[in-house]
């Protein structure tokens, strides 16, 4: 029932306000609101959270409680972590609903990864609720520290991406050959890149974008490799800067059988060789295309000195002895290189990769040229790939495996 003023209200009597520029009352009525002058000045409320963890996932049920509990451990709230599971056939969702929540889950039909973390993107509102979205794989470990680490190197006003550091987790050969590539290529390749600003991929465990860039992305989902095609849409649409923060670690499973090892390589050779065809690297004047260039012309002009030149020199002199020699200082290198990386990551058991590092290098060289020759010539691979490669590949954790990182949360 409305109110209804009495017919005979009562008179208060008082003088008049003082009613000036300086009066409180016309301060009152004159402000303008504490958001308008806000606007004014050009200066909005961010009132979003700071980082969102996302980590997509198909058939990870091995590892997939491992990946959530090392995140919480490192630093990143329950809450703020997400899985989007494309179209598990095992455990993933169950297992991820039970460390996080059903909210915190999302289920999609079977998209491949980039499409996955599109849909993801939308249905948990990521970029209007977070300034940074941290990308990481469903395999992944991360060291003690990451979240902080990461946390101190976040700055929204001078980077656009943020790259961390990439580790194998202990296993047998082959992860000891990756943990020995790895350490080397991020040590002293990754640095240079990125004082240059041209960092060459950013890889898909150890990745964060500001949010405010993702609606400038593709996710088509039809390249072997969405990070690197990624990769090359920042730099092509000149999107911000990139930092680079080797203080992140976040351990990753590697193949554990010759067959994956190549069946990896070739993917990402293949996906490596789509993105120059595609994104017409070496046609333009971005530093990412003298960073790729370089890459290229180190590979070719290796397979050019082992196969043409020292031939040639050999039926020119007549000396024989070019071959030794040349062997005895690849191998002086190579175990100069091998031994400093064991002291960086203190991984003694690199040493042990020598043996058989020639006979990896050699595969990955070869695999190369045949993904180079697929694509750039025979025109390969363009139809919309769905698949992750990751099916038979993952392994439950021990203590073994573990081993770098309890020693950095030791540490910590």
């Amino acid at each position: 029932m409305p109110h209804i003023k009495p017919a005979t209200a009562p008179v208060t009597t008082r003088s008049a306000p003082t009613y000036t520029k300086h009066s409180p009352s016309y301060k009152r009525r004159h402000a303008t609101p504490v958001r308008g002058r806000l606007a004014k000045r050009g200066q909005s409320r961010n009132t979003r959270k700071r980082l969102a963890l996302l980590l997509p996932a198909h058939n990870e049920e091995l590892i997939i409680a491992a990946t959530i509990k090392s995140a919480m451990a490192a630093g990143q709230s329950r809450r703020d972590i997400f899985v989007v599971d494309d179209n598990s056939s095992d455990k993933t969702r169950k297992i991820a609903i039970g460390l996080l929540g059903a909210q915190n889950v999302l289920t999609v039909s079977r998209s491949g990864k980039a499409l996955a973390v599109q849909k993801a993107i939308a249905h948990f509102k990521i970029e209007s609720t977070y300034v940074w979205l941290h990308v990481a794989d469903g395999d992944s470990i991360f060291s003690a520290d990451y979240f902080k680490a990461y946390r101190a190197k976040l700055n929204s006003k001078k980077y656009a991406v943020a790259v961390g550091f990439v580790q194998s987790l202990r296993g047998n050969w082959i992860s000891t050959y990756r943990s020995l590539t790895y350490t080397y290529s991020q040590h002293v390749n990754r640095r240079i890149q990125a004082k240059l600003g041209m960092i060459s991929v950013f890889p898909g465990p150890i990745t964060c974008f500001r949010t405010d860039i993702i609606k400038k992305l593709e996710f088509s989902g039809n390249s072997l490799t969405e990070d690197f095609d990624i990769t090359l849409q920042v730099h092509r649409k000149r999107l911000g800067n990139i930092v680079f923060i080797p203080r992140a670690i976040n351990y990753t499973q590697d193949p554990q059988s010759l067959s994956d090892f190549c069946k990896q390589n070739l993917r990402w050779q293949r996906g490596f060789f789509q993105g120059v065809k595609k994104y017409h690297i070496g046609l333009h004047r971005q530093r990412i295309d003298l960073s790729l260039g370089f890459q290229m012309a180190q590979t070719v002009l290796f397979a050019l000195q082992i196969f043409i030149l020292m031939p040639i020199l050999i039926a020119l002199t007549g000396n024989w002895m070019l071959i030794p020699t040349v062997i005895a200082a690849d191998i002086v290198m190579t175990g100069a290189i091998t031994i400093g990386s064991s002291v960086i990551v203190k991984r003694w058991n690199l040493i042990g990769s020598l043996p058989f590092f020639y006979f990896l290098r050699w595969i990955e060289i070869g695999i190369y040229f045949m993904a180079m020759f697929e694509v750039m010539a025979l025109g390969r691979f363009k139809s919309e790939v769905k698949g992750w490669a990751t099916e038979g590949r993952r392994y439950k954790l021990d203590a073994t495996a573990l081993q770098d990182v309890a020693a950095l949360k030791s540490k910590a």
